[in-house]
This record gives structure tokens, C-alpha cells and sequence, in this order.
């Protein structure tokens, strides 16, 4: 199990409300370079076919809870859908605090990284590491 990256963004614009089912490939969504990036990365590591990407959000840090983000065997009680031609694993759990996420990666100055925008997050802690909603 490698992690990719943690990190925590947040974001004022709501998920866009309509009155179409939503479909599991609609709840979180990948930017076309970070998905460009999960496949760099997969062949990189060689990471196996079966496995997916796990997005995860776990308790911890000073604001409450952290996204945590790497391959990972499916288990019968994920959700698995396909996010930009990326194979995404979620828990039920952390399906509910991602929905209307868009994870994008970006490079700077300061690093390089996966950033979570998520609409749910009401604060973050000052290091930008947790979130709270």
C-alpha cells in the first residue's frame, strides 16, 4: 500500500445541483492532470490492474479528519467506479464527506501534490494538513 499524498483544500462552490440521478462517477471527480498523474504513477510503481485508486478520508490531525490517497485491493463493501479512466476505490464512509470533491494535481514552488477541492469542508487546521465539516 503506497500513499500518494494528503493533503486538504477547501472550497466555497457547491457541487452543481440537478435534477438528473447521480451517478457514482459523478460524486468525485479528477482533473485531467491528475488523472494523467494516477497513470504515471501506476506504471511507474507497476502497480497491479486489479488494484484501484483509494480515496479515504480518515480521523486525525487538529481539524478533525485527513484524505488519505493510494492503490488498494477492493473490498465487497467499496464503491468502485471509473473517474476520468482512473479505477477508484471509496469506503461508504468517506464517500459521504467526498461527494462533489474534484482532486486535482498541481505543481509550485512549494512541491508538487494531489489537492483535494472538497464543498463539504467548513475549516482547515493552519498547517493545512486536517479539515473539519
Amino acid at each position: 500500500m503506497a500513499t500518494l499524498f494528503r493533503e486538504t483544500t477547501p472550497s466555497a462552490a457547491p457541487p452543481p445541483v440537478t435534477d438528473e440521478p447521480v451517478g457514482l462517477d459523478t460524486l468525485v471527480s479528477l482533473t485531467p492532470i491528475a488523472a494523467t498523474k494516477v497513470n504515471e504513477i501506476r506504471d511507474a510503481e507497476q502497480i497491479e490492474a486489479e488494484m484501484g485508486l483509494r480515496l479515504r478520508v480518515v480521523g486525525g490531525g487538529c481539524a478533525g479528519f485527513s484524505y488519505d490517497l493510494y492503490f488498494d485491493n477492493p473490498t465487497e463493501v467499496d464503491q468502485q467506479f471509473s473517474v476520468a479512466g482512473v479505477k477508484v476505490v471509496v469506503d461508504e464512509m468517506s464517500l459521504m464527506y467526498l461527494v462533489g470533491t474534484e482532486i486535482d494535481y498541481v505543481e509550485g514552488l512549494s512541491g508538487a501534490g494531489f489537492k483535494f477541492n472538497n464543498p463539504n469542508v467548513k475549516s482547515t487546521c493552519g498547517c493545512g494538513s486536517s479539515f473539519s465539516v
